[in-house]
């Protein structure tokens, strides 16, 4: 297979951890005989300080020609703390969903038996939990108009959705419903939002033509904590981008650690993949952060980008092996034990790419 792969570092911890993820891929090619060029671009912070445009037009050129996008995070404590600056790192990702058209956001919270303890939830609550999370991308709060008055002291955010932003997304939900549990929940604001009741309606209307799959409805803030009460009994999630992007951050405490979760945007051509921590200036440049949640949105570019499942499914295997084995980064560790080997960045890297050879060796025999 022949593919080419746009890697997109960003900001932050995003140029330590895309390393890992572009190195299994290179491993995953010369392993299978499949032929990965790669390339790389600007986005962010890194992209407005060298160009002052958080996504460069030859970003945007290189994406619209590439086959997959690798992608760390954005952003910077400079932003956080200056609400005023009108030029912003999170417009530049904003800006690339928007023009590749990327809708659906697919956010697995995939539960490592080996890390059951490393949640602040209940190992017993949490066994068997497996979801995956449909988040829309191109609609809500994040894209309505916003306005200014009375000489700035009255803000607003446009809510709005259309009911085609909701059908394709919700098309896309309910078929990987139909290829996994046939269980698909629905989550809104319907008593409240009338945004909520167009997507209410039009989920309903959409579910009609999926008659296996059983389909739920439930308000956000009663899913905020089912989630935490009860996660295992949610299969496929589908949401609005807002309830999307605040449920989906909460649900990685089920996996322990943002640093364990991967996400896939995609639209009807190019996939975008990363991970859903974000740029971590804290630590960034100390070699502390969590590089797993890189390698397995690059075991998503192989599965949903590229249809590679065995590929895919080795490196999750992999990373399975390692966490076997004790290996650790420090969000992951238990402080209170001196039971696991707590690594960096780089030798948690290393690691992964060397029980990843172990496996590939092994099918290659």
């Amino acid at each position: 297979m022949k593919k080419n792969i746009l890697i997109i570092p960003g900001d932050g911890i995003g140029p330590e951890v895309t390393i890992w993820g572009k190195a299994a891929l290179e491993h995953i090619a010369e392993a299978f005989d499949h032929q990965f060029t790669f390339d790389e671009a600007l986005m962010g912070h890194a992209a407005i300080e060298k160009t002052g445009n958080p996504l460069p037009d030859d970003t945007l050129e290189k994406a619209k020609k590439t086959d997959a996008i690798l992608f760390g995070a954005v952003g910077h404590a400079k932003y956080d703390n200056d609400p005023s600056l009108k030029v912003r790192p999170e417009q530049g990702l904003l800006k690339i969903r928007k023009e590749l058209g990327l809708f659906a956001n697919l956010r697995p919270i995939l539960l490592f038996e080996e890390l059951l303890h490393a949640s602040s939830i209940k190992p017993a609550i949490l066994k068997g939990t497996d979801i995956l999370f449909f988040r829309e991308l191109t609609g809500d709060v994040y894209f309505g108009e916003k306005k200014r008055e009375d000489d700035g002291k009255t803000a607003s955010d446009l809510m709005i959705y259309h009911r085609y932003e909701i059908e394709r997304i919700a098309h896309k939900a309910f078929q990987a419903a139909q290829q996994r549990s046939k269980k698909l929940c629905s989550v809104d604001k319907a008593n409240v939002l009338e945004s909520s009741r167009l997507w209410r309606e039009t989920v309903q209307e959409i579910s009609t033509q999926y008659p296996e799959v059983a389909t739920e409805h439930i308000f956000v803030d009663n899913m905020a904590m089912q989630l935490i009460k009860n996660p295992n009994r949610f299969d496929v999630v589908l949401t609005a981008n807002l309830f999307g992007d605040i449920l989906t951050d909460e649900a990685s405490q089920i996996a322990g650690s943002m640093g364990m979760l991967a996400s896939a945007s995609v639209g009807e051509s190019i996939g975008f993949f990363e991970p859903i921590h974000g740029s971590a200036h804290d630590i960034a440049g100390k070699d502390l952060a969590n590089p797993l949640a890189s390698i397995l949105s690059a075991a998503l570019m192989l599965e949903i980008g590229f249809g590679l499942k065995e590929e895919a499914q080795l490196l999750v295997d992999s990373i399975n092996d390692v966490l076997k084995e004790g290996f650790r980064t420090n969000d992951i560790a238990d402080q209170h034990t001196n039971r696991y080997k707590v690594l960096g960045t780089a030798e948690m890297g290393k690691t992964v790419l060397k029980f990843l050879s172990n496996r590939t060796t092994n099918t290659a025999t």
